[in-house]
């Protein structure tokens, strides 16, 4: 094992094991719920629309103070609460189903106070991991992470779809819930997280100047900027694709609930392969041009994902989804590395903040955009409208000074506090 490998941490091994369970409960529970609704309740593509908003709107919310938030809280503690709500919250959905109370209603509710905490949860994970491995082991601990979340759209999704066709959705729901449990569970086994830094002295500190510090810090960085733009019309896309999957799949192709986990577990291969793939390929060809190359190259192939049809239409819409998903996840693994290098630990969680503000808000308005374009045209419509946002989202980054960048930055603690006021 390398010297400065974040393996030989144990917070890390600890917070990787967590990662993992959470990772099986969201993408269970990704599949699960919009079945529940489409199956359960019967529910039409703007309502599908809408459950999808809701489970994604909490990041335009409380997406931005919650970054203020968490950097003034211990990281520790906002990940076991986030998990433990999660897991209260959907063991909510097979009780009331087996007392026959179930209503579209209350997984309104679910979804979006489930969003609510998955806020809290990313920016303080993404906030604590380089507190826990340093900058040595930043772009390894970044790439196993981003490997696990794509491992977990691989097994999540295909393990989700089949619960849902075996034991049913709403039974598939309660291994979502049991798999938060335990994941908060698990993540009372970090030790060692520093305090939240104090507050800029002779100054006086407001949420809306923090959040406002975070902002500016992402969109007067070039390269940041271009980095969250990305990524936001990369997400903008996939998400139109997949709110409307459920109704295709099910409703119009009368497929099976296993063959749409299937096809999202095939998304899940790509973003595992990506992430995989990232650091040996940057390690020859440079951090920025990696990330050019892989857009200009593979992210066309998601104007295939809206040909998906019966028969071999589905396996040619299928690779074109897994061509995509690569190079999301070599993005996912090289972008992160690089926002967070690029910015000082009292600022991660308000940059992360605003980026999951962008990203997962691009997540909401998707939804929106789908279950409208959904009621209004076709379901084959709304899939075109996805896959050309999606085959363009590369543009920001390959028109932008990050194409350039060769190396990963040094840590910005200095840059940062120069820019500060004098008196803070």
């Amino acid at each position: 094992m390398q010297t400065n490998s974040p393996w030989r941490i144990p917070d890390f091994r600890t917070l990787f094991t967590a990662t993992t369970l959470s990772q099986l409960a969201t993408n269970i529970g990704y599949v699960a719920v919009p079945l529940i609704a489409v199956t359960e309740l019967d529910a039409s593509p703007g309502e599908v629309g809408a459950l999808a908003t809701l489970s994604t709107v909490a990041f335009l919310l409380i997406g931005l103070p919650a970054g203020a938030w968490v950097d003034r809280m211990r990281h520790r503690r906002v990940l076991i609460a986030a998990d433990l709500t999660r897991a209260a919250l959907f063991a909510s959905l097979p009780i009331a189903w087996w007392l026959d109370s179930l209503t579209l209603g209350q997984l309104y509710a679910v979804v979006l106070f489930n969003g609510c905490a998955t806020v809290f949860f990313d920016v303080g994970s993404q906030s604590v991991l380089p507190q826990l491995v340093g900058k040595e082991g930043l772009v390894q601990a970044n790439a196993a992470v981003m490997t696990l979340i794509a491992a977990g759209n691989v097994a999540g999704r295909g393990a989700g779809g089949g619960f849902v066709q075996l034991l049913t959705a709403p039974v598939a729901v309660a291994f979502t819930a049991g798999s938060y449990l335990a994941s908060g569970l698990r993540l009372t086994g970090i030790r060692h997280t520093p305090p939240p830094p104090p507050p800029p002295s002779g100054a006086a500190v407001t949420l809306r100047a923090q959040i406002a510090e975070g902002v500016r810090h992402v969109f007067r960085n070039a390269e940041l900027r271009a980095l969250a733009l990305t990524a936001a019309f990369t997400n903008l896309g996939s998400q139109i694709i997949n709110t409307m999957l459920p109704v295709l799949f099910v409703r119009e192709l009368d497929l099976p609930a296993g063959a749409l986990g299937l096809f999202w577990a095939a998304g899940g291969a790509g973003l595992l392969a990506g992430a995989r793939c990232a650091r040996p390929i940057a390690g020859r060809l440079g951090y920025g041009r990696t990330l050019g190359l892989a857009g200009l190259c593979m992210a066309p192939a998601g104007l295939l994902i809206p040909l998906v049809d019966r028969g071999g239409w589905l396996y040619l819409a299928g690779a074109g989804y897994l061509l995509a998903m690569f190079k999301t996840g070599m993005d996912n693994v090289l972008g992160v590395s690089l926002r967070q290098r690029m910015t000082a630990s009292s600022l991660l969680g308000r940059m992360n903040a605003t980026f999951r503000f962008m990203l997962t808000g691009a997540l909401a308005v998707g939804s929106a955009v789908a279950g409208a374009i959904g009621e209004l045209t076709s379901v084959h419509t709304t899939l075109w409208v996805g896959g050309v946002i999606l085959s363009l989202a590369f543009l920001p980054v390959f028109l932008s000074p990050v194409r350039g960048r060769r190396e990963l930055p040094e840590q910005q603690e200095e840059v940062v506090r120069k820019s500060a006021p004098a008196d803070s």
